[in-house]
């Protein structure tokens, strides 16, 4: 395997582990952890959190793949999360996403997470961002909007330039 965690951050994750009375209830902190610094959980990376925790790597897979917030493979910059929910989509989440493809070049037909080619944005549909009185809402990395137009829009793709 040669997938490396860096000292530092297998000493956090050691410790992480010791507050869970089983190691396998610290898995999804230990995942968050490894995309936190990696950006991605590889193939490799659910190997080593399954070894780490005396596990299957199914254990972990299954983990990975069923949590949206995980990703499984290497994400853009600027991660643009558009909430695809009820209360979005009667808001204009749906034309949102499209907004955002259509100045990105992304295709606004796929599914899941899609990256620009100079790997500086990614664009996907997410669940529930819990915004639903203020639709359609986004997240652009950490950074929450409310309410966002097509102006807005290029605003912020404006403003990661």
């Amino acid at each position: 395997m040669s997938f490396t965690v860096p000292a530092q951050l297998e000493a956090e994750i050691d410790k992480l582990i010791t507050h869970y009375p089983v190691k396998r209830s610290a898995s999804l902190m230990v995942l968050h952890s490894i995309q936190e610094n990696f950006g991605w959980i590889s193939q490799e990376a659910v190997e080593w959190t399954a070894a780490k925790l005396g596990l299957q790597p199914i254990n972990i897979y299954e983990l990975v793949t069923f949590y949206p917030m995980f990703r499984q493979e290497p994400a853009g910059k600027y991660q643009i999360k558009v909430c695809r929910t009820l209360s979005c989509a009667l808001g204009g989440s749906h034309q949102l996403h499209k907004h955002f493809c259509g100045k990105l070049g992304l295709d606004a037909h796929a599914h899941g997470l899609q990256t620009t080619g100079d790997g500086k944005f990614s664009v996907e549909f997410v669940e529930c961002l819990a915004g639903c009185g203020s639709a359609p809402v986004m997240m652009c990395n950490d950074d929450f909007y409310e309410g966002v137009s097509h102006s807005k829009a290029d605003e912020i793709v404006r403003s990661c330039a």
